[in-house]
């Protein structure tokens, strides 16, 4: 699902990655952080990810996908994105958080949700939650319905193999289990001190700290 994207379009990464976790991200292996928050360090050195929150929704031997949680889109609305898609209601019944998920394809559109609702091309990330690339979700929404909660990002973050456990090891990326309170809940611009209050890291104190399991 992307502006103009087929329904169920996913980047070669993901399938890839779901494949190798039989539909599942959080059945990897020791190692692999798939369902996990990254969470940038100050020595971030990439501007683009400067205080990034990331739900890392895929993870294995052949890179990793994932999206940026905490930056807002603020030149395009959801009642926006339905009428350039050309769903319906217009205006919508619900509202959706839009950001911008990262540096990759920002054309394309993913929603990451809770497992109440799903559909056929919806990956599942954790037990409590999912990402899904069709338009049938937003056409749930803006009808009312659809999964109790969400967010829909334009664009993604990826890695190749080996290239995100490179970044870690550099200590560019701290890990936090997911949290629905923190993904959904609050305001994006509090999301990485949040993030790092879950570890109890103070950001003023932070130095070369290595990432958390």
């Amino acid at each position: 699902m992307a502006r103009r994207a087929r329904d169920n379009e996913l980047p070669d990464s993901f399938r890839i990655a779901a494949r190798a976790a039989g539909g599942r991200i959080d059945e990897f292996g020791p190692g692999y952080l798939g369902g996990q928050l990254l969470v940038a360090m100050p020595s971030m050195q990439d501007p683009r990810f400067t205080q990034s929150v990331i739900c890392l929704c895929a993870h294995s031997a052949d890179g990793a996908m994932g999206i940026m949680l905490n930056k807002p889109l603020d030149n395009l609305s959801f009642e926006d994105l339905l009428r350039q898609l050309e769903v319906e209601p217009v205006p919508p019944q619900r509202q959706i958080r839009l950001l911008a998920g990262g540096p990759v394809e920002g054309g394309r559109g993913f929603v990451l949700h809770t497992t109440d609702w799903s559909s056929e091309g919806s990956l599942q990330v954790t037990g409590d939650l999912a990402l899904t690339a069709s338009v049938d979700i937003l056409k749930a929404i803006a009808g009312g319905g659809g999964p109790r909660q969400g967010l829909l990002a334009l664009g993604y973050a990826g890695w190749g193999p080996g290239q995100l456990e490179n970044e870690i090891q550099r200590n560019a990326w701290l890990n936090v289990p997911t949290d629905e309170g923190l993904l959904f809940g609050g305001p994006p611009d509090g999301m990485w001190r949040q993030a790092l209050a879950k570890l109890h890291i103070d950001p003023l104190l932070l130095s070369g700290t290595a990432g958390h399991a």
